[in-house]
């Protein structure tokens, strides 16, 4: 009678109604999640494009300096060239003559604070922050094709002692945080955000 039952209970569990029954409450929340998910526009980053075909050749506009820090203009301009040569989407043009669009902003804020300092009371590393507004814009139209106004960036550095002098490490910390910024700024640049 104890082997009936089991051979009773096996054939009831592998019955299709029974697994049937199990299994559909189990894939609901994936397949209503799969819906959702399409349903509202999702899509993988780095796919998409912001950018109109129009837009085949770009004039990457000098940065204005509007902090106290001098070259820091100059270093996030380098910086962002040097990533839309990279990406290779665009020509990346001189001057405006034959562009299509063209890449301008301003370096809006640079500050300089110490973090981590020694026995001495002398400050051995720093955070340097800077604040840009950048804006694409569609030659011709003047129509905005993106923006942001509020892009901030940090990068932290030591100061190094070197015999009885201390080395700043803050053109380099710059350096780094500018090419951090351009690979950011070109990606938000190119998905829309």
């Amino acid at each position: 009678m104890v082997e009936n039952r089991s051979r009773q209970r096996a054939a009831y569990s592998r019955s299709p109604k029974r697994s049937a029954r199990f299994v559909l409450p189990a894939l609901l929340p994936a397949l209503l999640l799969g819906l959702v998910a399409v349903g509202c526009g999702y899509a993988l980053v780095g796919r998409g494009s912001n950018i109109p075909e129009s837009v085949e050749a770009v004039y990457l506009e000098a940065l204005v300096n509007r902090t106290q820090r001098s070259q820091v203009d100059q270093f996030l301009t380098r910086a962002i060239a040097d990533e839309l040569t990279t990406r290779r989407l665009f020509d990346l043009l001189g001057g405006p003559e034959g562009a299509d669009a063209v890449l301008k902003g301003s370096v809006e804020n640079f500050a300089v604070t110490p973090i981590t300092f020694d026995n001495q009371g002398l400050a051995r590393e720093y955070e340097i922050s800077i604040t840009a507004k950048m804006s694409f814009v569609e030659i011709g139209t003047d129509e905005v094709i993106w923006s942001n106004d509020r892009y901030l960036f940090r990068e932290n550095y030591v100061v190094e002692e070197v015999g009885t002098n201390y080395l700043d490490r803050e053109n380099d910390a710059i350096e780094r945080a500018a090419e951090n910024f351009a690979e950011t700024m070109v990606s938000d640049l190119l998905e829309g955000f």
